[in-house]
């Protein structure tokens, strides 16, 4: 993830300190540090640690909004429901930086505003891939498909073997769940 502006250069900066030490241990002032900047030129576009992670959530986030308004839009049919999963994979891949981060600091984003927004909006996704009416082994494969996405990010990193085949087998994997849900 490399952008270019001073807004976006703080937030990928202050991502990596987050990632390395942990959100909590990193100050403003290590930031400024590793920017080369001073704290008030921080401050000039940050006031605190966790303005830039509502930032950068928003930020890199967006094409998750994006794809729920979409999927809005579309006939709930299984393809529809497919290329929802197909999509977020693609969602994922663009942020995942900032996953790997949620993921390994869940408490603390749990606390932050981020949390319950994050939480929305997968439930959000997660009501778009299954059926009200489903049987409750059916609600669970959707649940699944979506939650197979996030482990095939975070833990598939972990196997041997091609990115590109393992990114592949988790889109499968989750489609077939979805499909298996809908009877196909």
């Amino acid at each position: 993830m490399v952008r270019g502006n001073t807004r976006q250069r703080i937030q990928d900066v202050a991502l990596e300190l987050f990632a390395e030490q942990g959100y909590e241990k990193t100050s403003l002032r290590e930031i400024a540090e590793r920017l080369e900047v001073t704290k008030a030129a921080l401050y000039y576009h940050f006031k605190t640690k966790e303005d830039i992670l509502v930032g950068l959530f928003h930020d890199l986030t967006r094409p998750m909004d994006e794809l729920i308004a979409w999927a809005e839009e579309q006939p709930r049919t299984l393809e529809t429901k497919q290329e929802i999963l197909r999509r977020y994979q693609v969602a994922l891949a663009h942020a995942a930086p900032l996953y790997r981060f949620m993921q390994e600091n869940q408490a603390t984003v749990r606390d932050l505003s981020i949390g319950l927004t994050f939480k929305e909006r997968m439930l959000t996704l997660i009501d778009l891939v299954q059926e009200p009416d489903f049987s409750m082994k059916d609600k669970v494969r959707c649940v699944s498909a979506m939650f197979t996405m996030h482990a095939g990010m975070f833990f598939m990193q972990n196997v041997e073997g091609d990115p590109e085949d393992k990114h592949e087998a988790v889109l499968e994997v989750a489609l077939d769940l979805v499909a298996q849900a809908h009877g196909a």
